[in-house]
């Protein structure tokens, strides 16, 4: 539920009916926890997705080559 608070920061508008704004998360279980009710709480999804939405738009490669793609942040501000 916090990751997707942190999509609603990141993405405007968010959850229309065509984005495909999904978060999938993954744990290996390899280390036990104390308090796993604090621990989840004290994660900071919502605080920690919307940078990460940021970088992946600021990495993102160009689309050259594909009909009707606008170009990539890069491409468009050359930073």
């Amino acid at each position: 539920m916090a990751a997707q608070d942190g999509l609603a920061r990141a993405i405007r508008p968010v959850h229309t009916p065509l984005d495909g704004d999904t978060v999938f998360a993954g744990a290996t279980g390899a280390r036990a926890l104390v308090y796993p009710v604090w621990t989840l709480a004290s994660l900071g999804a919502a605080d920690v997705l919307p940078r990460a939405v940021a970088r992946g738009v600021y990495m993102a490669a160009s689309s050259a080559g594909l009909a009707d793609m606008p170009p990539s942040w890069k491409d468009r501000f050359g930073r």
